[in-house]
């Protein structure tokens, strides 16, 4: 009994370990949760038997609906306000020529902004960088000008600056003269009298624009003396000479690197080495022409600069602003503020800068009374005698009236 026992034990053992024992079981309850049908009683599920747990459906995914994108307003294109002035086009009449070394380049670019407002005015450039009177072997300038003379271009206006590189040695056949020696100044004389006497022959006005001064004295005492060359020579043709040695000196008449622009402002005028301008600096001597170059364009009745008055038989021009010192005169007007009134100057120049002294404190000479005595003489006359005294003499102020500036007293009440 007790054998057959112990075999029934030892089967049920091998029976539980055979089924997965007590995992069977909770998956059968797992079952029995899962599916209502089994908890129902419509089946029977052995406790020692594997079921297999249903297969899970795939859950449907909601599709995502996708949105129209909204349409945006198209944008007006932003308008652009230019602060610059629209010049209108206009056609070019007057064709200004410049002709010079390096300096009369930068005095080409000056007068390029400075006539940035006529655009009926054309600058040309006509320059040789090293170029000068001296050495006809590197550039002839007699022969360059009288090219451009014979060439197309109706040229309305020359301006020339030269000489920064004239200080050379002048070879006339086996001699050789000194820079600034008789001879030498000779020679230089009829170079330049050979190019003015070509404007002049063509009737085109021409502004010759002397040197500046520099930072070294020996030269800049140099260019002193061929700015004389110029004017006297040029003058003499009918040309128009400016000076530009004020301009860039301080008040002891010396070289100065910095000073006022055409504005008024204190920039730096001279470049490093002394010799060339600056921007500014350009702009500044370019001023002096453009001064100049408009009192031609705006005299002519039809607005052209070759009809300008010329005196019969020598081609020279008429005009006060282009005798000798006449644009100085012209700027010195213009700076003073006097008004070019025809008819007027003689008046304007006449007036005396001040008029006669009156002394305060003794009788003038011509017999008139001055303020103090004149209130002396008011002494002794009465309540208006004791009023003075007390004023000018005791410092006290007069009484208040009713109803005058000085009367503060508060008003009283009826």
């Amino acid at each position: 009994m007790r054998l057959r026992s112990l075999m029934m034990v030892l089967g049920a053992a091998m029976l539980l370990l055979a089924t997965g024992g007590p995992s069977s079981f909770a998956e059968n309850d797992t079952m029995l949760m899962r599916d209502p049908t089994l908890q129902r009683g419509r089946g029977f599920i052995f406790p020692f038997s594997r079921i297999a747990p249903p297969q899970q459906l795939p859950r449907a995914v909601p599709q995502r609906q996708r949105v129209a994108p909204v349409a945006q307003p198209r944008r007006a294109a932003p308008v652009i306000v230019r602060d610059d002035p629209v010049i209108p086009k206009v056609d070019v009449a007057h064709h200004l020529v410049v002709l010079g070394d390096s300096l009369g380049n930068l005095v080409a670019d000056g007068l390029e902004e400075a006539l940035n407002d006529r655009p009926d005015v054309a600058v040309l450039h006509r320059t040789k960088l090293d170029s000068g009177l001296v050495r006809g072997d590197f550039y002839d300038w007699s022969k360059a000008v009288g090219e451009l003379l014979a060439g197309q271009t109706k040229i309305t206006a020359a301006a020339m600056m030269l000489g920064l590189n004239d200080r050379q040695a002048i070879r006339e056949g086996e001699t050789i003269h000194e820079p600034l020696s008789e001879r030498w100044l000779e020679l230089y004389r009829d170079r330049v009298d050979a190019i003015a006497a070509a404007f002049a022959a063509k009737r085109i006005p021409l502004i010759w624009v002397g040197l500046p001064p520099v930072q070294n004295a020996r030269l800049s005492a140099d260019f002193a003396t061929l700015n004389d060359l110029y004017r006297q020579r040029v003058e003499r043709a009918g040309g128009q000479y400016v000076d530009l040695w004020g301009a860039y000196v301080d008040a002891e008449n010396r070289y100065t690197a910095m000073g006022p622009d055409v504005t008024g402002q204190t920039t730096r005028l001279r470049t490093a080495d002394g010799i060339h301008f600056t921007r500014a600096g350009a702009r500044k001597a370019a001023h002096f022409v453009d001064v100049l170059i408009r009192r031609l364009i705006e005299r002519g009745p039809d607005q052209s600069l070759i009809a300008l008055p010329v005196s019969p038989g020598t081609g020279a021009p008429t005009s006060p602003e282009l005798q000798a010192g006449g644009i100085e005169r012209m700027i010195d007007r213009m700076v003073s503020g006097l008004p070019e009134l025809s008819g007027l100057g003689a008046s304007l120049q006449s007036k005396p800068l001040a008029g006669p002294i009156l002394p305060l404190s003794s009788l003038a000479a011509t017999g008139e009374r001055a303020l103090i005595a004149s209130i002396q003489d008011a002494r002794g006359r009465g309540e208006a005698a004791a009023q003075l005294d007390r004023v000018f003499g005791e410092g006290v102020a007069s009484e208040p009236r009713p109803g005058r500036i000085d009367d503060y007293r508060w008003p009283r009440g009826n």
